[in-house]
């Protein structure tokens, strides 16, 4: 009887816990909405307003007047997908050579890749930036998506995942049926993957969506830029209306929610799958 009410006792805490942490990430959120739909001296009034108010259409409306909103959703849409499909495609085949194929120098290939992650990306902006002049991609979609294709943190993290999760049985397997590279990538590689992959897509996502600073220094023309860049152009010179910046940086986040729901289920239900394998 004692054990049963323990038991239950910590179940009752542990979900009290879950309830509290869920409560202060979901509240930033919760925040946002509420002073996107207030006036901008409700926002500065005190005490503060908890409740949604009823101004949220009008500082919506203000956002779409203030700058081209679907333009620079569009560009941002193109660009944070175009990214994360390359991301995916070069990572997973650099890890999974990485993670099951002994080639001459592949440690000493590896340490560079590693390397290359230790750099801070303020010292890679001005290179990029030259070569990108070079080319002519200054001002264009290319100059958003092409440096960010690959990058080290993927490999790195898809080639420790390849090497627990696929065994090596199988790709010896697959040798024997005749397989090559690529279909031995294709077949037994990224079925097994795609946890990992999914996981790193999301981050990717994420990352390219909320980036500021490179979209800042290579979109040199104001009607072409991406979401991040056109809500802080809603700032003013002189005085700046808080509730209408704010409308406009919830708008630009709901894509976001909707990307991480439907690519949790996704990481989810695949990482379930691979512990019932297990």
């Amino acid at each position: 009887m004692r054990a049963e009410t323990a038991a239950r006792s910590r179940t009752i805490v542990g979900h009290a816990v879950l309830l509290l942490g869920a409560l202060i990430t979901i509240f930033p959120f919760y925040w946002m909405f509420v002073m996107a739909s207030n006036t901008t001296g409700d926002i500065f009034a005190y005490p503060p307003k908890l409740i949604p108010g009823s101004h949220l259409w009008e500082n919506m409306n203000k956002v779409f007047d203030g700058i081209d909103f679907w333009g620079s959703m569009g560009i941002t849409v193109v660009a944070a997908t175009s990214v994360t499909f390359l991301v995916l495609l070069f990572d997973s085949l650099a890890a999974f050579a990485f993670a099951k194929y002994d080639f001459p120098g592949r440690r000493v290939l590896f340490w560079i890749v590693l390397a290359t992650f230790m750099i801070p990306l303020q010292l890679a902006l001005v290179p990029q930036f030259v070569t990108l002049a070079w080319l002519g991609w200054v001002g264009s979609l290319k100059a958003l998506i092409i440096p960010g294709a690959a990058n080290a943190f993927g490999i790195f993290w898809m080639r420790q995942y390849a090497q627990g999760a696929i065994a090596d049985e199988l790709i010896q397997a697959s040798r024997v049926d005749g397989a090559g590279f690529f279909r031995q990538w294709w077949t037994v590689g990224l079925p097994v993957l795609r946890p990992g992959l999914a996981f790193l897509g999301i981050f990717t996502f994420f990352h390219i969506w909320n980036d500021y600073l490179w979209p800042l220094i290579v979109m040199t023309d104001p009607g072409k830029v991406t979401l991040q860049v056109a809500v802080q152009q809603l700032n003013g010179v002189y005085t700046t209306d808080q509730s209408m910046v704010i409308a406009g940086a919830l708008m630009s986040v709901i894509p976001l929610i909707g990307v991480f729901l439907i690519g949790s289920r996704h990481f989810i239900a695949n990482l379930a799958a691979g512990a019932m394998k297990f």
